[in-house]
């Protein structure tokens, strides 16, 4: 079991990288949610980008006016209009898992707590999501939500809302994987909580080793041995030194997970895991050898810019990706349009002082 505590200041300057380096690797992916890594490249290219993986944000797009979430266009990613972190799922979820912890029982919420904060908030949602948000709209209990009509009970979404939990239980993985699982079960089944569960861990024990390997070898503790998820990761932990650039990772997931649909839970958490070892100590290179990789890459360089995040702290992030963004980002749930990160931060901590963890 972890025994480790971590000093207030360096928890507040891991909390800033985590949050902040999940929101520049989804605001990166964004933009090409879905392209192949072929059609990247040449992009990239077409665009006169210079290096690759690239070294800031997008600078055209080819559908700049197309809006996503209701209220984001796409030209709002790029890098000369960039004012505020844009709405994503992959943002709103993050922290949707505070507002659960704030309007339910604390850090013991409960799946009920969790329903309630999925019925008052969530607008537009996909796959998993949209499945048990209308099961919970006909009245089935949040119990069986994910069990009625549900094909994508596997899928990446339980995951890509997990980084709250591990934000407020730093240092405790046992409680961060505790509560993704509550948070997982309404939507997902099997590996598709299992993600949630690993992935809350890994950002919890990164506040307290400050590696991101050790952080990924320890947080196996927190989900089945025997599982799928865990075989995928001693594998991709396996090929931790060796993998050689974004087109091998994926070749390697594409060879091991052959005709797995690309926003499924097991492939994108071992490019998460392959991003994380490219990228090394590198925030930004960590983000974009992630988006590189294709599949699901907006969440999965959101993820791995969240693990990295939490293990290096500020110093570790270059500001070009984050000082555009001001203090500000944007939500597509109902309620209000745009938060403040510091407040978000700080209410993040509010929680993560409860754990006992912290030392002033």
């Amino acid at each position: 079991m972890l025994n480790k505590k971590i000093n207030l200041d360096e928890y507040r300057n891991k909390l800033k990288a985590a949050f902040l380096g999940r929101a520049a690797g989804c605001t990166l992916g964004a933009p090409v949610e879905g392209w192949t890594l072929k059609q990247m490249e040449d992009y990239a290219k077409e665009t006169g980008l210079e290096g690759y993986p690239l070294t800031d944000y997008w600078t055209q797009i080819p559908t700049p006016e197309d809006v996503r979430y209701g209220c984001e266009p796409f030209k709002n990613y790029l890098k000369d209009n960039l004012t505020r972190i844009p709405c994503d799922d992959d943002i709103g979820y993050t922290f949707l898992s505070l507002f659960i912890a704030e309007e339910g029982n604390g850090l013991d919420f409960t799946l009920e707590d969790v329903a309630n904060a999925w019925k008052k908030y969530i607008t537009y949602a996909y796959t998993a999501e949209r499945v048990a948000l209308d099961n919970l709209f006909k009245g089935i209990d949040p119990s069986k939500a994910a069990d009625i009509d549900n094909p994508y009970d596997e899928w990446i979404g339980a995951d890509i809302r997990c980084d709250g939990y591990g934000y407020m239980a730093p240092c405790d993985p046992k409680k961060a994987a505790e509560m993704a699982k509550t948070d997982a079960w309404i939507s997902h089944r099997k590996n598709g909580v299992y993600g949630s569960m690993y992935f809350a861990a890994v950002i919890s024990l990164g506040f307290a080793l400050s590696d991101t390997k050790q952080a990924l070898i320890e947080g196996l503790e927190y989900i089945p041995a025997d599982c799928e998820l865990a075989d995928g990761v001693r594998w991709a932990l396996e090929n931790y030194e060796t993998v050689k650039d974004y087109r091998h990772a994926a070749e390697l997931v594409d060879a091991r997970y052959p005709e797995m649909n690309n926003v499924h839970t097991l492939n994108n958490a071992c490019l998460t895991i392959f991003a994380l070892a490219l990228g090394k100590k590198d925030i930004g290179k960590v983000i974009a050898e992630a988006v590189a990789m294709a599949h699901d890459c907006d969440c999965t360089a959101a993820t791995a810019g969240s693990i990295a995040g939490a293990c290096y702290g500020m110093e570790c992030l270059d500001k070009h990706w984050y000082a555009t963004f001001g203090d500000k980002v944007g939500s597509y749930f109902n309620g209000e349009s745009e938060f403040r990160i510091s407040d978000l931060l700080n209410r993040y901590e509010k929680f993560a002082l409860q754990g006992g963890k912290i030392e002033a």
